[in-house]
């Protein structure tokens, strides 16, 4: 009784209110058209067509450029419109069952009421804008990549060292980024500043005296036709490509063993991070992280330098690649043979309640299937509320995440037993032939009242439910 769900009892259906919208119909005038240039005529009725999609009135084009009104259209009717045509053009080409309103409309009104709503002329400028000011992390970014291909080996050696030196002793982190600014920040627009006499070619005789000659250097946003721009978009291009590329690494390595598609193998890697986490709770104290980290950050800048990455290929191609198959099958077969997982469903019981009421000739007549007893001290009874079910037993549907089992509906002839369970008073219990339990008539014995019921029950099992 415990484990019993409850019924559904309403009906689902999948229905879809997608209905195709009528095509316009686009009829140019035959006059105009005669007047007109194929081409000309072309181009007055994709301009009509347009505007009728728009709603915008069916006035030709012509008389608006000879209105006095068409020279001063604000910038905002514009935008509305070209924001407006550039959504119909995006619903046509999105699924009929995505509506740019509904996105647009923000979910979260109190986090995100100040944000704009989507638009595509807003977010090509917005990208124009974003592009012509990420050269500056394209810049960085290709200065760590020459940093870890050791491009310069003393750069790369001296960053060895301050990572050491951090390693060593963690509380110099703290000065690492005032460190960085004041270096390669401050002293390199100082410089800019106080530029050294052309006939020194090194900084050996530099001197800080003397006002600013230069002027200062800033960080500016490169015009949209520069080759800057355009050098912008191509880094951006790439990077893309090695996200892409480096996501669906990371998705193929990582899914297969973590999404349990394959739930044994999904199981060992449960059971090796559960029980690695518990040692490293216990023991994570006494390790030697310094040592850890000094040790990890040599070999993470070393893995970078090309010979050794040429000798660790060759040495990877003779030695560890023919023995990779025989290891992987070997780890295979002791995670399905060591684990055994359970292929049986889940199981349930679910009951319902057969109610029926006497007539004025004192015959009982079915009257609905319950979820509950309606029994004579129940809140329903007592509030005067009539039974919730239906009428007959095919409409009854098992719960949401569950499928009717193999069995079919059962009559539970322990009537006793569930009255019991319940603490069902007032009630006369059949305890041989249908199993009724009947309504004692002002609660005394061997006068039934008005409602009998009893007691059915059927099996369900699990299923995947969208």
């Amino acid at each position: 009784m415990d484990d019993s769900l409850s019924i559904d009892f309403e009906p689902r259906y999948s229905s879809q209110d997608r209905h195709p919208r009528s095509p316009r119909s686009r009829d140019p005038s035959p006059a105009r058209s005669r007047s007109r240039s194929p081409a000309s005529s072309t181009l007055h009725t994709l301009g009509k067509n347009i505007g009728h999609n728009l709603g915008i009135s069916g006035t030709p084009l012509s008389s608006h450029r000879r209105s006095s009104s068409a020279g001063s259209m604000s910038s905002s009717m514009s935008s509305s419109i070209q924001d407006r045509l550039f959504s119909r053009v995006l619903q046509s080409v999105l699924p009929s069952d995505y509506q740019i309103d509904d996105y647009a409309t923000m979910k979260n009104k109190r986090k995100d009421k100040d944000r704009p709503p989507f638009s595509l002329a807003l977010m090509s400028n917005n990208f124009r804008r974003f592009n012509a000011r990420i050269g500056v992390v394209f810049v960085f970014q290709h200065r760590i990549f020459r940093l870890l291909g050791w491009r310069k080996p003393t750069h790369t050696l001296a960053a060895l060292a301050v990572y050491s030196f951090v390693c060593l002793d963690p509380y110099l982190l703290a000065v690492l980024p005032f460190a960085v600014v004041v270096l390669f920040i401050m002293v390199p627009a100082f410089i800019a500043r106080h530029p050294p006499a052309p006939s020194q070619p090194t900084l050996s005789n530099y001197t800080t005296s003397g006002p600013p000659i230069a002027p200062p250097p800033e960080v500016k946003a490169v015009s949209e036709m520069s080759k800057d721009f355009f050098r912008n978009l191509r880094d951006l291009q790439n990077s893309m490509e090695d996200f892409s590329v480096a996501h669906d690494k990371i998705i193929e390595f990582v899914g297969p063993a973590t999404n349990f598609s394959d739930e044994k193998l999904s199981s060992a890697v449960f059971l090796v991070l559960f029980f690695t986490s518990i040692l490293l709770f216990v023991s994570a104290s006494i390790l030697p992280w310094r040592f850890i980290m000094l040790v990890v950050g040599w070999i993470g800048f070393a893995l970078g330098h090309p010979e050794l990455q040429a000798n660790l290929i060759a040495t990877h191609e003779t030695h560890l690649k023919p023995r990779e198959e025989r290891a992987g099958v070997l780890a295979d077969s002791f995670i399905h043979r060591d684990i055994t997982l359970s292929t049986t469903p889940e199981t349930r019981e679910v009951e319902i309640f057969e109610l029926q009421r006497s007539t004025n000739s004192g015959e009982y007549e079915p009257w609905m299937f319950s979820p509950t007893p309606y029994e004579p001290l129940s809140a329903s009874r007592i509030a005067e509320e009539k039974p919730r079910g239906t009428r007959f037993f095919e409409d009854v549907q098992p719960p949401p995440g569950w499928e009717w089992g193999e069995g079919k509906w059962t009559l539970d002839l322990g009537s006793l037993v569930w009255v019991q369970e319940r603490f069902v008073n007032g009630v006369e219990v059949e305890e041989e032939g249908e199993r009724w339990v009947y309504d004692c008539e002002n609660g005394r014995e061997g006068e039934r009242g008005m409602w009998r019921r009893r007691r059915w029950v059927r099996g369900v099992r699990r299923r995947y439910q969208v």
